[in-house]
């Protein structure tokens, strides 16, 4: 591995994406994504008692379903990054503790899904582990419940909100394989820029989001046209369009190759949920099911992921505290 630049790593053995794996909810399952998904459930509570226990198993099923896909067992995975948006991480520990692997729990809020792989990807680019298991997850129900209001009180969302992703993404990294590979990865500063509104976490990450991506493009030289996808991980319409003219204010076009998995993961016009998607399972499921088939299948062959994350809690809102952003980036390529 190497250093280069400001903040980001070069892999001199890449790591390989060796197989991937999504479970999504009802709201997503009728999106423009759902036939990407390994799996669509048609209620909340997919048979549990809580939203908790709930979002608990759509982890426990979704690494499930990524073992069975790929030709590494439970036991040929060194270590599992995983991570979620509830207190402690507990859908991740919960989920993954008969799983028997050594754990380390993350939080980057819905960065949380590339920051597991940067930091996996560490351990396989430096041999200190063959294979790793990423994964994360978020549950509408669940965020909605710690972040900001009881369901039940039937609260009225402004336009600038987001609908939390009720879903789970998982890959495993591998020191053998065919790519894509991990060939760079960025990791994020916490930038703050005042914001406030627990509404608006698009304007709230955006600028986390524009110092990464030009981090990453002075560190590794590379233009906005080198990728054949810049996709951040759930900014939705309001932070993408800022996020997008931003760029463009320091010089970077990124117009026409920029995409949000916020956008991407529902339908504006039929589905009501405002800016768009949101929370650690956006970028993940996103990633998971759609776009690493795209890199598998060829049909892309460059893509810039960029994690987005609002760190602050309920207590932190409450408080009237500002919305700290982190953005990770990861560079892959077949």
């Amino acid at each position: 591995m190497e250093h280069i630049g400001m903040q980001t790593i070069k892999f001199e053995k890449p790591p390989t994406i060796l197989e991937t794996a999504s479970i999504v909810g009802p709201k997503e399952a009728q999106g423009p994504m759902a036939k990407y998904f390994d799996q669509c459930i048609e209620d909340e509570f997919w048979g549990e008692k809580s939203w908790e226990k709930a979002e608990s198993k759509f982890v426990k099923e979704t690494v499930s379903t990524l073992i069975s896909k790929s030709s590494i067992s439970a036991q040929d995975i060194d270590y599992c990054f995983a991570g979620d948006l509830l207190n402690q991480c507990i859908s991740s520990s919960f989920g993954l503790r008969e799983l028997n692997i050594p754990f380390f729990g993350v939080f980057g809020a819905c960065s949380t899904f590339v920051e597991s792989m940067c930091l996996g990807s560490i351990f396989v680019g430096s041999g200190s582990a063959k294979n790793v298991l990423c994964a994360t997850s978020s549950h509408f129900c669940s965020a909605e419940k710690q972040f900001r209001f009881p369901l039940e009180l039937g609260n009225q969302r402004p336009p600038t909100s987001q609908w939390t992703v009720t879903g789970s993404g998982a890959a495993i990294l591998s020191s053998s394989g065919e790519g894509p590979y991990i060939t760079h990865i960025t990791p994020g500063k916490i930038i703050d820029m005042g914001i406030k509104d627990a509404n608006n976490m698009g304007a709230a990450m955006a600028p986390a989001a524009l110092d990464t991506l030009i981090t990453h493009f002075k560190d590794t030289g590379r233009k906005p046209s080198y990728y054949d996808a810049i996709i951040t991980g759930d900014l939705g319409h309001i932070g993408k369009e800022i996020l997008t003219e931003l760029a463009e204010t320091k010089g970077y076009n990124i117009k026409s190759n920029y995409n949000d998995c916020g956008v991407l993961m529902f339908d504006k016009e039929t589905q009501d949920t405002h800016s768009g998607g949101s929370g650690c399972g956006c970028i993940g499921t996103i990633f998971s099911g759609y776009f690493f088939k795209q890199l598998k299948d060829r049909k892309m062959k460059r893509i810039l992921l960029i994690a987005t994350g609002a760190l602050m809690n309920s207590t932190s809102t409450q408080q009237g505290e500002s919305i700290p952003g982190i953005a990770h980036a990861i560079s892959i390529e077949v």
